[in-house]
């Protein structure tokens, strides 16, 4: 049974899906629904003295972050074109299969150290590296301060480190 903001979310889910769409969530609405069930699932928010007004602010901000992410994103594959002199191509095919197979090695021993520093820090380094969101709004999702985002990402960047130090003298 959902209590506190969870049964508030669930009771004014359609009016937030409307909201997301009308904002211009499209096909994407029902993942942010889905985002804000887990975010509001994952912390322990405590009471909140507008929850209708704190929800609308909340689907508005995951909106906001996901069309910040897909902005990043398109504009590195449009640089990324025009520095292949416009033409796309997937970059794997003209490497071959065995320096392919020589890094997906690398990239699965990446991975697997940044999963030995634990579930926050691996997803704090996705979060603002790879998908390109800012530390504040990752903190924000989190329900940590900016302070811990900052030391995980040190902690990913030295274990990183350490690693591409230890295939160089490979």
């Amino acid at each position: 049974m959902a209590t506190g903001l969870s049964a508030i979310f669930m009771a004014n889910r359609p009016a937030l899906l409307r909201f997301v769409r009308a904002r211009g969530a499209g096909d994407d609405a029902e993942d942010l629904m889905q985002d804000m069930w887990m975010k509001l699932e994952a912390k322990d928010l405590g009471p909140v003295s507008d929850p209708l007004p704190y929800l609308y602010r909340m689907a508005n901000n995951l909106m906001l972050d996901r069309y910040r992410s897909s902005s990043r994103r398109e504009r590195r594959e449009q640089d990324w074109a025009e520095g292949a002199g416009g033409v796309m191509s997937d970059p794997s095919e003209d490497i071959a299969i065995d320096e392919r197979m020589i890094l997906n090695q690398k990239l699965d021993q990446a991975r697997a150290v940044l999963r030995d520093l634990g579930p926050r820090v691996e997803l704090v380094f996705r979060r603002f590296r790879i998908e390109g969101v800012g530390q504040r709004v990752v903190a924000e999702e989190l329900g940590v301060s900016l302070t811990t985002v900052e030391k995980d990402l040190q902690k990913a960047y030295r274990a990183m480190l350490s690693l591409k130090q230890k295939m160089d003298t490979e």
